[in-house]
């Protein structure tokens, strides 16, 4: 039986990580640099939670998380990358994607929402389209989440019996546990296609969840361009006059919650 990284051991190993993205957010705002990460992976892989350790010390004005529906009527008649264009960051931002225009390689040729025409286009035209993403200055991260099967079934069995995690569920997740060679296939046929030298895939171990964030956290920020953005040395100004207490009503507390 694998022992998997405990609560207490993960916030003590994630509080310098924590001070870090708060230091490189100061970066990507000191230089206007424009930063782009893809999280990619199976149902129940951990996306979620890495999203949010990587973007929860930051200022969510400064850092956006993009987790796009299924496309409209209008949107499906574009250009496949048309819509996701739209979301990517100006000067000084930082783009979270839970889940990108990698969906066309996975859930849609799996699941058979896109043709094979349609999925062969995509991963022709993908390295082209990110090329000119990093060209263009953009830092672009890319994130392969991976996860056995039995992990799968066991995080699925988990959300169906919580009713606080029963809306992370849709029919295309139960749909898709059939599949799971299907998805691993097409996978590694989207790797050799668009694993290039400017828009590189970095694959993470995301059995333990804990772990995986750990390890995906670090990487990302080892892989930032150096620079030193020291805090701000803020002095804090005494008030003039004696501080006021608030007025209000206090309201009467629930019964459940009542000594």
């Amino acid at each position: 039986m694998s022992h998997h990284l405990k609560r207490k051991a993960y916030d003590k190993l994630y509080e310098p990580i924590e001070k870090q993205l708060v230091g490189a957010a100061r970066m990507v705002a000191a230089t206007g640099a424009r930063v782009v990460v893809v999280f990619e992976g199976r149902d129940t892989g951990g996306k979620g939670g890495a999203i949010q350790d990587l973007s929860g010390p930051i200022n969510p004005r400064q850092c956006r998380v993009v987790a796009l529906p299924k496309p409209n009527e209008c949107e499906a008649a574009q250009w496949y990358f048309q819509r996701y264009v739209a979301h990517l960051p100006a000067a000084g931002e930082i783009v979270l994607f839970d889940r990108s225009w990698y969906n066309r390689a996975g859930v849609e040729k799996v699941m058979g929402f896109a043709t094979p025409a349609e999925v062969e286009d995509f991963l022709a035209q993908a390295p082209a389209f990110e090329k000119l993403l990093v060209d263009d200055g953009i830092l672009l991260f890319k994130y392969w989440l991976c996860t056995d099967q039995a992990q799968q079934e066991k995080r699925l069995r988990e959300r169906a019996e919580d009713p606080l995690k029963q809306w992370k569920l849709s029919p295309v997740d139960f749909a898709a546990r059939k599949h799971y060679a299907d998805y691993t296939a097409a996978r590694e046929a989207m790797l050799r296609a668009t694993h290039t030298a400017w828009a590189p895939w970095t694959l993470v171990d995301f059995n333990d969840q804990k772990l995986g964030r750990l390890t995906l956290l670090q990487d990302f920020l080892q892989r930032l361009p150096p620079f030193e953005a020291p805090a701000a040395d803020i002095k804090f100004p005494k008030l003039r006059s004696q501080p006021q207490r608030e007025t209000f009503q206090v309201l009467e507390p629930i019964a459940p919650f009542k000594e």
